[in-house]
Order: C-alpha cells, then structure tokens, then sequence
C-alpha cells in the first residue's frame, strides 16, 4: 500500500507540475549517483559502497526557492561475515538489499547554477542473511526481510552547462527493528 501511494504522489506530482510554475521552468531530473554507505543492524555496524538511479522534479517557488520530489533505487556492496558461529567452519552472512525511496525536496537556489535543499520522505530497505553450515544437524539457508522506514538528507546541486549537474548529498534512513544507514553520495544527472 506504502509503495502504491509513493508512486500515486510521484505521478500526481509529474502531470500537475506546470500547474504549480509560472513559466517552464520546471525541472524534470534523471540521475545516476553513488557513494559511502554505512549500514546499522542491531548495534552490529558495517561500511560499502552504494549506487543507483533516481527520477525527480523541481518545480519553482517565487525567483529563489523550489520544491521536488524525487525516486531512488539503490544497490549497496555493504556486508558482514562472521564464521565459526556454531560450529568450525560454518559461516553467517547479513548483507545490504536494494533501497528504495520516495522523498520531498526544498531548497533555495544560492548563485548562478547552484541549489542548496533538504530532504525527506519514505524509504524501504531489503537485508539480506545466509548460513552456510558445516553439520548436518543445522541445514544452510537464506533469508530476507524489508523494513519501512523515513529518510531525511540535505544537499548541494551545481549546474553543469546548459542540461547537465552535479551534486553531493547526505542522506541518513531509519527502517524498522534498529535498522539504519547514514549514505553520503554524488551524483550526476540531466535535468530537462
């Protein structure tokens, strides 16, 4: 249902955008991005990389400020293994799964071709955990889990020639049952 109503803002946002501006200025975005990620799990910590896609749209408010609204799909390298758990040899893994989110952005425009913003909305994560056993008494296994949760970051954008940017940004997620993850990333993207 959560995912149903992300996309169902996502889609109002995109057909009533130029509603919202007075001219066409409105800003479709596509990106690539990637960075630092450092997953939390039940006090257990572990550091990767991330990197994914994200869709979004700036809409102007007055000559200086504007609102957005913004996709992310994410991957994370982020693992952690630990082996001789129960007996010798065996081996138990937790991994980082995908990252999804759907956010709200709102910043001001600083100079020429430069954005400041924050931002914050919904997020989803997938943790990923293996047993590979040594003994028969304890078969191997894999299992998976996704915990919903709330985003929150803020960000530096700069223009690049005419379509074309850059950014840096910082985003910190809190799922479900003390699962987090602070991510600090660039990216690079074309707004149309």
């Amino acid at each position: 249902m959560k995912y149903l109503a992300s996309a169902a803002l996502m889609a109002a946002t995109f057909a009533a955008a130029p509603a919202f501006a007075a001219d066409d200025s409105v800003t479709y975005r596509v990106e690539i991005h990637g960075g630092w990620d450092r997953v939390v799990v039940g006090g257990g910590k572990d550091t990767g990389a991330t990197y994914g896609v994200g869709l979004g749209i700036d809409i102007p408010v007055g000559s200086m400020a504007f609102i957005g609204f913004e996709a992310d799909a994410d991957l994370s390298t982020t693992k952690e293994c630990v082996t001789g758990v129960l007996f010798v040899g065996d081996r138990f893994c937790e991994k980082a799964g995908r990252d999804l989110a759907a956010v709200a952005r709102a910043g001001v425009n600083v100079g020429s071709g430069i954005k400041l913003y924050v931002l914050g909305g919904y997020a989803n994560a997938r943790i990923k955990d293996s047993y590979t056993g040594t003994s028969p008494l304890i078969p191997s296994f894999k299992v998976s889990d996704n915990g919903n949760g709330w985003r929150i970051g803020t960000g530096t954008e700069v223009k690049l020639g005419k379509s074309a940017y850059t950014k840096i940004e910082y985003r910190y997620s809190n799922y479900e049952a003390g699962y987090e993850r602070h991510q600090v990333i660039a990216g690079l993207g074309l707004g149309l």
